[in-house]
Order: C-alpha cells, then sequence, then structure tokens
C-alpha cells in the first residue's frame, strides 16, 4: 500500500512536470541535459521531467526601458543632459538567451554611447532642433547590434535635453532680443506701409481731381458748343423766317419802313451822343440805303 503510494506521488510530480502552459505572448526556452533543445510557444506543452528544463521566460511584447540621464559633450563643447527611453522586443528567444547574460543592460548602455555619439557631432542649437535625427540614428545603430541579442529594437525617444544654467539665461537672452528685433522691423514696416498708404491715397486724389478737371472742361466746351450752335440755328431760322416774309406780299414795304426807322435811329442816337443835331444832307442817302438792302434780300441764297 505504502508503495502504490509512492508511485502515485512519483506518477504526480512527474506529470505535473511534464505538462507546461505558456501564455500569450511568452516564449520559453528548453534545455536538456543542460544544452538548449527548443522553444516552448503559448499554449500546452511537453517537456521530459529531469531531463528537460525551463532555462529561460521571455515575454514577446513591446518593453519600454528608460535610459539613465547622462551629461553629454556637444560639437561646441556644450555640455548637455539627455534622457532618453527605448522601446524593444524580445524576436529571438534562443539569442535572447544565449546571445547576452543580460541584454538589456547592455541596450541600456549601448543607448547612452550611441547617443554620445551622436550629441557630439551637432552643435547645441541643432540638437534642439534635430530631434528626430537623433533619434532615427540611435535607433538604426542600436537595432544593428541588438541583432545579435534576439532583440528588435523599435524606437527610442529623449525625454528632454538640459543646458547649463548659463546656457539658459543666454538663450533666454537671445530670444528676447530676437523678439524685440521682430517687433521694431514689425513697427518699422507698419509705418513705411502706412507712408506708402498716405502717398498712395494723395497720388489718387490728384488723379481724380485732375480727371475732374479734365471733364469739367470737357462738358464747358461741349457746354459752348452747343450754345453757339443753339444760337447759329436759331439764327439761320430768324434769316429764313425773314426771308419768307420777304417774299410774301407786302414784305418789301415793311423792310423798307422798318430800314428807315432804324436809319432815322440811329441818326438821333448820333445826335444824342455828340450833343449836336445832325440832319442828312440829302435825303435821298436814305432811300438809297434802303434800296441797298433791298438789294441784298432779294439777292437768291448761295447754294
Amino acid at each position: 500500500m505504502a508503495i502504490a503510494l509512492v508511485l502515485a506521488a512519483i506518477a504526480g510530480i512527474f506529470i505535473i512536470q511534464a505538462f507546461k502552459i505558456v501564455p500569450q505572448q511568452h516564449a520559453w526556452v528548453v534545455e536538456r541535459l543542460g544544452r538548449f533543445h527548443r522553444t516552448l510557444t503559448p499554449g500546452l506543452g511537453l517537456v521530459i521531467p529531469f531531463i528537460d528544463r525551463v532555462a529561460y521566460k521571455h515575454s514577446l511584447k513591446e518593453v519600454p526601458l528608460d535610459v539613465p540621464s547622462q551629461v553629454c559633450i556637444t560639437k561646441d563643447n556644450t555640455q548637455l543632459q539627455v534622457d532618453g527611453i527605448i522601446y524593444f522586443q524580445v524576436t529571438d528567444p534562443m539569442r535572447a538567451s544565449y546571445g547576452a547574460s543580460n541584454y538589456v543592460i547592455a541596450i541600456t548602455q549601448l543607448a547612452q554611447t550611441l547617443l554620445r555619439s551622436v550629441i557630439g557631432k551637432m552643435e547645441l542649437d541643432k540638437t534642439f532642433e534635430e530631434r528626430d535625427a537623433i533619434n532615427a540614428s540611435v535607433v538604426s545603430a542600436l537595432d544593428e547590434a541588438a541583432a545579435n541579442w534576439g532583440v528588435k529594437v523599435l524606437r527610442y525617444e529623449i525625454k528632454d535635453l538640459t543646458p547649463p544654467n548659463e546656457i539658459l539665461r543666454a538663450m533666454q537672452a537671445q530670444i528676447t532680443a530676437e523678439r524685440e528685433k521682430r517687433a521694431l522691423i514689425a513697427a518699422s514696416e507698419g509705418r513705411k506701409q502706412e507712408q506708402i498708404n498716405i502717398a498712395t491715397g494723395e497720388r489718387e486724389a490728384s488723379i481724380a481731381r485732375s480727371e475732374g478737371e479734365r471733364q469739367a472742361q470737357i462738358n464747358q466746351a461741349q457746354g459752348e458748343a452747343a450754345a453757339i450752335t443753339t444760337v447759329a440755328n436759331a439764327t439761320a431760322d430768324a434769316i429764313r423766317k425773314i426771308a419768307e416774309a420777304i417774299r410774301s406780299p407786302g414784305g418789301e414795304q415793311a423792310v423798307q419802313l422798318k430800314v428807315a426807322e432804324k436809319a432815322v435811329d440811329a441818326y438821333s442816337q448820333l445826335a444824342q451822343t455828340n450833343n449836336t443835331m445832325i440832319v442828312p444832307g440829302n435825303m435821298t442817302e436814305v432811300s438809297g440805303l434802303i434800296a441797298t438792302a433791298m438789294a441784298i434780300l432779294k439777292a437768291p441764297a448761295p447754294k
């Protein structure tokens, strides 16, 4: 009975040791008699108790690894406090187990070395502008080296770049001076634009005034021309009407009477002007004047 219990206990231990359940996104490395045998994938796995053993357990998830802060020296001999973070993932459990004694420490140390090398090739101002380039350079070199450790380096991100306090004060003064310069430039540009606007307004106003004066002169000339044309047309109409009246019965007698009246009025005006009574020496002069006027009126109109 005791022997049966011992055998049952041994069988139970054997079964427990033989079956292994590997979680999702994990990989277990199995050694047989101290030598790499195989890798157990997620799910149920079978090993030989006391011959096989699970030597290493790896997580296949993406792992963030904080890189300790360190002092780097830039190309222009400025100290810079830098810290960052690495994201990596185990892709080959066998290499991760036997490629390095501790791949986490190896990745951390190599990341610090590479970061110092990359920043040492840049000037201080460039380090703030070229963060993406720094990250890409570190990831490229680190991933190439970590391939022998069964690790894939996915990203490297700089968390903070801190220059010395003296550099910070100088940078702040530079920023202040730059802002003041931009303010002065903006003010001068505003004054310049104001002067341009004023000159443009005066020029446009002068052009508008000259255009107005020119149009006024044109309108005045057109008005005078229209007035002259109207007067000429009225005079022509009056002459035509007088000619028509003369040609009608009794027209000549009326003209003779009118001319005689005008002649008498003219002599009377001359007498009043010179304070002397002027009387025609020969009354036939009046009749001659009337005859001349009638001859002109009877003359045919030029064609």
